[in-house]
């Protein structure tokens, strides 16, 4: 058996961390050994821990993406320079465990399911904000004020098995005819010869927004231009209690009291479960697996015939997601175990191995110099809110990307920022006017449904899908 990357988890940031049963992330855990840490350089500098009673306008909870999106455009559109609190090392959560794949999406849902959930006119509103959100991005990463290595050339989303391709071609043309968007179906001779050599594939659905980026290096990229616009981001933060005392707001850290009269909560899959009352129990946190290989050899790069280092998933329920690094490797994810505990056992290591092994042969036993595990944040009805739940409380939130938040989070981020500043008036679609549903009565048993689901996906993916 191949012996385990160089790069395993340590105890150091506690890979057993679980935010269904753990009551918060912990207190200044250093980073996930991922491929995106062992290669950004050093962090850059930070404003320290929170050290003594504090006074801001605006505090957000989280520094990853979407927590340092908002205090971007806090500061940028509305003159207010932010307080953002972290429990442990800045982007220490999906921000720095994600697979580095911008697509034009938000949430687990198709354009199809869009229009059967709001109608036509709805999910053309849904189709313009994740658009405009894409654009959005492609300035922040081409804005000079940092490199976060994008690699610009569209998605592909490729069919694993033959059976697929009818809902492709059908997806496909739903998005020309409906919403004006080009994209189009390939053959899998096509996939060979444009993108990869992914013995699984029986062709693709490209789309023409799709860009690879150095997770990281983005996060950091955001951080520093925060802390150049004036937000002050404190790490070793956590974030222990929220209480209001005459409509300011008492945010308890180790270190002392942060008061603010807005909070702005952007905790993802690592949500503490009391942090407030409007996010308990709201996501359903699920674990995505990723491995990074050593660099192919010359013929083990030709075996696999990437033409592409664009971002790439399968048709899976529980799908791959995968690309050709810059520097010659291949990073590959997918979901794992179903709780922290379950992390680190190696069976979940050998699936995503053998996903590997079927997709590109010639990598069947290739050393993986780095392996991970994250939280990922899905809703209940697989798209995400950004929202003021209580009409009453000027606390806000943005989560339940489903995986899909690298791109979405840069505006998320920014339509937080609107709300917060009071300016979020003309935000009508679903995703800024309802909260995230709850899961009822079904809350105790999610880990059993979602042992269940998983199953069941299993064998309408690779029994069903022929």
């Amino acid at each position: 058996m191949p012996h385990r990357p160089k790069h395993w988890p340590k105890a150091s940031y506690d890979p057993h961390y679980d935010p269904i049963v753990d009551a918060g992330p912990g207190h200044n855990r250093d980073y996930a050994p991922t491929y995106w840490i062992g290669t950004a350089g050093p962090p850059p500098a930070d404003d320290g821990p929170i050290e003594s009673d504090v006074d801001a306008d605006v505090v957000i909870v989280g520094s990853g993406y979407t927590g340092l999106s908002c205090a971007i455009h806090l500061a940028k559109e509305h003159g207010i320079k932010a307080t953002v609190l972290e429990a442990n090392t800045v982007a220490w959560g999906c921000s720095t465990r994600n697979g580095g794949q911008a697509q034009i999406s938000s949430g687990r849902l198709k354009r199809s399911e869009w229009i059967k959930r709001w109608g036509v006119d709805v999910a053309k509103g849904m189709h313009a904000e994740v658009a405009e959100g894409f654009e959005l991005f492609r300035d922040l990463i081409g804005s000079g004020e940092f490199d976060c290595e994008p690699q610009d050339g569209g998605h592909y989303y490729l069919a694993h098995k033959p059976g697929v391709m009818a809902r492709l071609e059908q997806e496909s043309a739903l998005l020309n005819d409906t919403f004006g968007y080009a994209s189009k179906v390939i053959s899998k001779e096509e996939v060979f010869e444009t993108c990869c050599k992914d013995h699984e594939a029986a062709g693709a659905m490209w789309e023409p927004d799709g860009i690879s980026i150095h997770a990281a290096k983005l996060a950091f990229g955001y951080q520093n231009l925060a802390r150049k616009l004036g937000a002050k981001i404190h790490p070793g933060s956590p974030v222990m209690r929220i209480t209001r005392k005459k409509g300011v707001y008492h945010l308890q850290t180790p270190g002392g009291v942060v008061k603010a009269r807005a909070v702005a909560l952007a905790t993802a899959g690592y949500t503490p479960p009391g942090l407030d009352k409007h996010t308990k129990h709201r996501l359903m946190p699920i674990l995505s697996n990723s491995v990074v290989t050593r660099p192919l050899t010359d013929e083990e790069s030709a075996e696999c015939g990437f033409k592409t280092n664009s971002p790439l998933t399968d048709t899976r329920t529980l799908r791959h997601y995968y690309r050709h690094l810059p520097d010659g490797r291949v990073q590959m994810g997918s979901r794992s175990a179903i709780t922290g505990r379950d992390a680190e056992n190696p069976k979940h290591l050998d699936l995503l191995r053998a996903a590997l092994a079927r997709k590109f042969p010639s990598l069947e036993d290739i050393d993986l110099d780095y392996s991970w595990w994250g939280w990922v944040d899905v809703s209940h009805d697989m798209m995400p809110r950004i929202c003021k739940p209580d009409p009453e409380h000027e606390i806000f939130y943005a989560m339940g990307y489903g995986g899909n938040g690298v791109m979405y989070s840069a505006q998320a981020g920014k339509r937080m920022a609107q709300m917060v500043a009071g300016k979020g008036e003309g935000l009508d679609l679903p995703i800024f006017t309802s909260e995230l549903p709850g899961h009822g009565v079904l809350t105790p048993f999610r880990r059993w449904g979602q042992r269940f689901m998983y199953k069941w996906y299993w064998m309408k993916d690779e029994k069903f899908a022929a």
